[in-house]
């Protein structure tokens, strides 16, 4: 069994139903720091559990944003500490590249704070943005200001779509049946129509098989034809 498997929304959901807050601000915390499962997961499904009565608005809200901004910090301490050798640390290795950094360096460079900003949007860079910023010693208040704000943007909106999820649940469940349904009955009518074809194609083309068979069986000879035309043709 592939242990990633283990990270998924269903362990997610089930995880978070358990531990409430707790396991929502571990989750998040973890996912700055390695843990191979994206945080807008466990964002999500903070929205879902909203929807459903088990959490609050407010509560999900600080205590997602402060697991967010803790594993941040931690990420950034590591990368000013240790700059591209941070690849080299367990579990954080797998989380960022050294291209990433480097690439992430070069964008700080041109555009400062507003990488942090819109960094802090996209799953791919979040990491390598996190540790660019430690590794180039970029002012740590700003970088919380702006990685704080733009947590509250991604954050919210993830949050919003689990909780639409979660509103919509039953019309979900019903949209995926009739899919089903329709996908079966395709299936059904294209199963059908390939063999009206195929036998419909046997009917009216011969096989290559079927046509040597009837050139052995029937052989046309043509210089005997042309002699038996001669034939009458004398008479």
């Amino acid at each position: 069994m592939d242990w990633l498997a283990f990270f998924d929304l269903d362990h997610a959901m089930k995880w978070i139903e358990a531990g409430g807050y707790y396991v929502l601000f571990a989750l998040l915390f973890l996912c700055g720091v390695g843990l191979p499962l994206p945080e807008d997961i466990p964002l999500i499904v903070s929205g879902i559990l909203i929807a459903g009565g088990h959490m609050s608005w407010a509560g999900a809200a600080i205590v997602a944003w402060c697991g967010i901004i803790g594993g941040d910090v931690v990420l950034y301490s590591l990368g000013k500490k240790y700059g591209l050798n941070i690849t080299k640390l367990p579990l954080i290795g797998h989380h960022v590249t050294k291209e990433r950094i480097v690439k992430a360096e070069g964008l700080f460079e041109k555009y400062g704070i507003w990488v942090v900003a819109v960094g802090r949007l996209f799953a791919g860079i979040r990491g390598g943005m996190v540790v660019a910023a430690g590794a180039i010693r970029f002012n740590f208040v700003k970088f919380v200001i702006a990685d704080g704000l733009a947590a509250l943007v991604s954050g919210g909106i993830f949050m919003l779509i689990g909780y639409w999820f979660g509103q919509n649940m039953d019309l979900l469940h019903q949209k995926v049946k009739d899919f089903k349904i329709a996908l079966t009955i395709f299936a059904v009518v294209a199963v059908i129509g390939l063999v009206v074809y195929i036998v419909w194609r046997r009917k009216t083309h011969k096989t290559a098989a079927e046509v040597v068979i009837d050139k052995v069986v029937h052989p046309v000879y043509p210089s005997k034809a042309q002699d038996n035309d001669k034939t009458i043709e004398g008479d």
